[in-house]
């Protein structure tokens, strides 16, 4: 797909103060075919994106990242949301296995060198993924973290080379969770528990009281993303 600057930067503008519903229905106006919403059914705000979009239209593919790590919990709540919305969430995987990543990297790649196991498991296979379609639906907001701060509603991706959309850029985690409450929308349990984060089972834990909500992830490491995202500026988030 060519770069389509000047579309997309006057969608944002247009969008800016639209609510999530109208740029959700926006992009499945412009890219229903070409369209995927990928959520990680770790954190709520992924969780009301989909509730969104559902209402809208499920015919829309909704996909996850299976590292072959996620907690029970995570994939207990992915089951729920299909029998929930009547869809069939479709698992992007490594070519390799857990145990073949053990074998060519070494046991533990995760505490060795995070950022080539998020490489090997998350990101290589969402590119080869994501090749399929024209734009795709995040969670991301830009209350969640310094780099997310100048997250645009709609804007192109430059690492993945299509659309991306961010619906909820706007909003903060107190708005996500009233629409959580009011729309009885599941949500990862552990959610409950202290993570308000959830990724992989040996790199995420419960954070303490008055920590950084994603102070979870990769906890004693030079890390806080796992490198599906770009800043303005270039750098993997």
């Amino acid at each position: 797909m060519a770069f389509p600057t000047q579309k997309i930067e006057e969608a944002a503008r247009e969008f800016e103060e639209r609510s999530p519903q109208e740029i959700l229905g926006w992009a499945v106006g412009e890219y229903r075919d070409r369209l995927v919403l990928s959520a990680s059914f770790g954190g709520a705000t992924g969780m009301v994106v989909l509730d969104m979009l559902m209402e809208i239209d499920r015919s829309v593919p909704v996909s996850y990242i299976d590292t072959g790590l996620l907690f029970p919990e995570t994939y207990a709540l992915i089951e729920t949301v299909e029998r929930r919305y009547g869809i069939r969430v479709e698992p992007v995987r490594s070519e390799l296995s857990v145990a073949d990543q053990a074998s060519t990297y070494g046991d533990a790649l995760w505490s060795r060198d995070p950022d080539a196991c998020c490489s090997v498991r998350k990101v290589a296979p969402q590119s080869a993924f994501l090749a399929r379609f024209d734009a795709w639906i995040t969670g991301l907001r830009r209350d969640q973290s310094p780099q997310r701060m100048r997250t645009p509603v709609i804007e192109w991706d430059r690492r993945f080379g299509l659309v991306k959309v961010n619906p909820l850029a706007t909003w903060d985690a107190r708005s996500v969770w009233a629409y959580v409450l009011e729309h009885d929308v599941p949500y990862n349990p552990l959610n409950d528990r202290g993570f308000p984060s959830v990724g992989c089972t040996h790199c995420t834990r419960a954070i303490a009281a008055g920590e950084d909500p994603r102070a979870g992830r990769w906890s004693g490491q030079d890390k806080t993303e796992c490198g599906l995202h770009l800043v303005s500026a270039g750098e993997a988030i």
